[in-house]
């Protein structure tokens, strides 16, 4: 499943919860894809960019 597009939440929408920790994101839960919290994010932006 790709990830899930840059949109931010409304300030009155729940928020999904990471796929990984289980943490609230900045996505509201409505968001097709996989949603990961920021932290995730970075650190999956790190594997990405190491793996060669």
């Amino acid at each position: 499943m790709p990830p899930a597009t840059q949109h931010p939440a409304p300030e009155d929408a729940p928020l999904a919860e990471c796929v990984l920790c289980r943490e609230p994101t900045e996505y509201p839960e409505t968001t097709p894809g996989i949603v990961l919290c920021p932290v995730c994010e970075w650190q999956e932006a790190q594997r990405t960019a190491c793996s060669g």
